[in-house]
């Protein structure tokens, strides 16, 4: 299973395809994949039959998977977009942090 630069929780921004430029916040991701689902981002339209649960039936709208090559992390600390690098702690454990401004993306 490959590891992903990014993980549920994190704000991205989409660097590729037709929502290029928002942004919003992982809701979960896909490592399998490698494909990541980002709230209000790659909005699709299914056709759902009434059920116990939703009882109109009807067209809903939902977010669909996008690969994680077209987002990219954006600092807690400078708010730009950034690659991810990574930091080996005091107390030896491994953390995320940001490439421009240096600063940690993981709480420790």
């Amino acid at each position: 299973m490959p590891k992903l630069p990014v993980r549920k929780g994190d704000r991205v921004q989409v660097i590729a395809g037709k929502d290029k430029g928002k942004k919003g916040k992982i809701l979960f991701a896909l490592p399998d994949e490698s494909r990541v689902v980002v709230e209000g981002i790659a909005m699709v339209k299914r056709h759902a039959r009434p059920t116990q649960k939703v009882p109109q039936g009807g067209i809903q709208e939902r977010e669909a998977p996008i690969h994680v090559s077209n987002v990219m992390l954006l600092c807690p600390i400078c708010g730009r977009p950034t690659r991810v690098g990574h930091r080996i702690t005091e107390s030896g454990k491994k953390i995320r942090v940001c490439r421009k401004c240096k600063g940690d993306i993981d709480k420790e």
